[in-house]
């Protein structure tokens, strides 16, 4: 299983913003030090502002900041916020109408990991990621 492009942006960009939650975060900052687009940063920028996760302030001295405290983000939120908890919690076959019901041959075996990745991302704080696992790589 792998994120989407959008939420592993937006889960770097949350998590090394985390790092110091008070500081204003200039888009060309992020995009040095994340190794992401401009425009793409920019657009992830505008779905967490509208999420209720960040603020943008206009201006030449401008940028992002915290408006939830790291501590109340959970990654499930930050992720179901810019794509939707639908793509990770669907059939792993890509199969529309696979459920307990019209099972596929693989819904059994990822019925249970699915709900333990959900319990990962609904129990895992933003505040409780490495910051600087994150310029690592």
């Amino acid at each position: 299983m792998k994120l989407s492009k959008t939420s592993e942006y937006a889960l770097r960009i949350l998590i090394y913003m985390a790092k110091e939650p008070d500081q204003l975060y200039t888009a060309k900052q992020l995009v040095k030090e994340l190794k992401v687009s401009d425009k793409y940063l920019r657009r992830l920028m505008t779905d967490l502002s509208k999420s209720g996760f960040i603020r943008s302030i206009q201006g030449r001295d401008g940028g992002y900041t915290f408006i939830k405290n790291p501590d109340d983000i959970m990654l499930y939120d930050i992720i179901d916020s810019v794509e939707g908890m639908d793509k990770l919690n669907g059939c792993l076959l890509g199969f529309e109408n696979c459920s307990c019901t019209n099972p596929c041959a693989m819904h059994y075996l990822w019925v249970d990991i699915r709900a333990d990745l959900n319990k990962v991302f609904r129990e895992t704080r933003l505040s409780d990621m490495d910051f600087n696992k994150i310029l690592r790589y």
